[in-house]
């Protein structure tokens, strides 16, 4: 899902981080203007800003996958990233985002995967 128009209308009232891939993880960094992005990992855009870890702090997270099912399981691309990085982030509210053909009637998953609170589709 393209989410650089969110971001544009958001970052003027509220503080947007973004991912970056740093060798097997995903560190955040503060989105400060499209200009600011530049392409990281994978040809996708990540944000040039300021490195973020004060994860409590962290409210909302919006989460990408392959797919998802109305339970909030969450299936990614096999690298982890987000497996590693959502247990750092407990308290915020995880809205997983896709197209509607990628919700699914179950999604495979185990005892230590985080459950998104919300699916939200375009």
């Amino acid at each position: 899902m393209d989410t650089h128009e969110f971001i544009r209308k958001w970052s003027r009232e509220k503080r947007i981080l973004l991912p970056v891939v740093v060798g097997d993880d995903l560190e955040l960094r503060l989105y400060t203007r499209p200009e600011d992005l530049k392409p990281g990992a994978y040809g996708i855009e990540e944000p040039t800003g300021e490195l973020f870890t004060d994860y409590a702090d962290i409210d909302f997270i919006a989460v990408p996958g392959v797919a998802f099912d109305r339970n909030g399981n969450r299936l990614g691309r096999g690298k982890g990233y987000y497996d590693r990085l959502l247990p750092r982030i407990p308290s915020a509210y995880k809205a997983g985002i896709c197209f509607p053909f990628q919700l699914v009637e179950e999604v495979p998953a185990e005892p230590f995967d985080i459950r998104m609170d919300e699916i939200i589709t375009q």
